[in-house]
């Protein structure tokens, strides 16, 4: 088998080619035995196990749009609570639906429940939302993250 190589003026991924580790002279990165590394090492410590996996439910509860915008109109409701009886209209689902969605909202801690009687009303859990809101901002803020890009989302391609 007869290696190729093709030159470049970027290299936009780094990787290992026929057994090769890919590098190009005068770029920049991590020394190693005398080469250049294509990519540095990670060396920041990560998010532990807990953390991710209680923010991975937060997440995953966001992810239905009906969910987000249950959050949504409790969050704007007068007082910062709202009852699963003014929920239903907005939202053009049954009081057994929203219920559920809700359910799921507290079990992942973005929704605190109060029963008054025979209606149960809903708040934000102070807090909540910030390891969800942190984590999108790290994202939006890591290098490549396309930060001061047009806000047009096909320049993100």
């Amino acid at each position: 088998m007869t290696a190729r190589f093709h030159e470049s003026t970027t290299i936009d991924t780094c990787g290992i080619v026929g057994g090769m580790t890919t590098t190009v002279e005068g770029r920049t990165g991590t020394q190693i035995a005398g080469q250049v590394a294509c990519c540095p090492p990670v060396t920041a410590v990560g998010m532990d196990s807990a953390s991710a996996e209680h923010l991975a439910g937060v997440l995953k509860a966001l992810a239905e749009p009906t969910r987000l915008r249950l959050v949504s109109l409790v969050a704007a409701a007068r007082g910062g609570q709202a009852c699963v009886c003014d929920l239903t209209d907005p939202v053009g689902l049954t009081q057994p639906t929203v219920s559920h969605h809700l359910k799921i909202l507290v079990a992942a801690g973005i929704l605190e429940r109060e029963q008054r009687g025979k209606w149960a009303h809903f708040s934000l859990v102070p807090g909540g939302l910030d390891g969800a809101a942190g984590l999108l901002a790290a994202v939006g803020a890591a290098p490549g993250s396309g930060q001061g890009m047009r806000d047009d989302p096909l320049s993100r391609r």
